[in-house]
């Protein structure tokens, strides 16, 4: 089975789904952030590894102690995540901390400050017109 098959972007679809159904609603360690999202899966062809990325809105220190929580939770997510797909192997799941969100907002707010500093073009074509 090749890395970009159909049927291996249906399963990491379908792993992403679950796992985030499960980190959400099933998992109590009060280390994991309520505002943690699973931004990608990409699970191994032969089904027995799984890198899943996980963005945690709020500082380093949550992300950090989201990723520490789930580490330990990691064989009951499995668990769970074996009762709920039916796959010939259930892959064991390393998180990876994402920070291209932060990232992107870290970005927006420079774009929107340097915007602020800029003069305001406008008078300026307004005064080309009139010549």
């Amino acid at each position: 089975m090749r890395k970009n098959s159909i049927k291996n972007t249906r399963i990491n679809g379908e792993v992403q789904r679950v796992l985030a159904e499960i980190i959400r609603g099933e998992i109590k360690d009060p280390r994991i952030s309520p505002l943690t999202s699973v931004v990608e899966v990409e699970v191994a062809p032969d089904l027995k590894t799984c890198k899943a990325w996980i963005s945690v809105l709020g500082n380093e220190e949550q992300g950090k102690a989201t990723i520490e929580g789930l580490k330990s939770a990691a064989g009951f997510i499995r668990r769970q995540l074996a009762k709920e797909i039916n796959l010939r192997n259930t892959p064991e799941i390393t998180f990876v901390l994402d920070q291209s969100i932060a990232y992107g907002v870290s970005m927006s707010h420079r774009i929107d400050e340097v915007m602020a500093e800029m003069p305001d073009r406008s008078d300026e074509e307004e005064v080309e017109d009139d010549e």
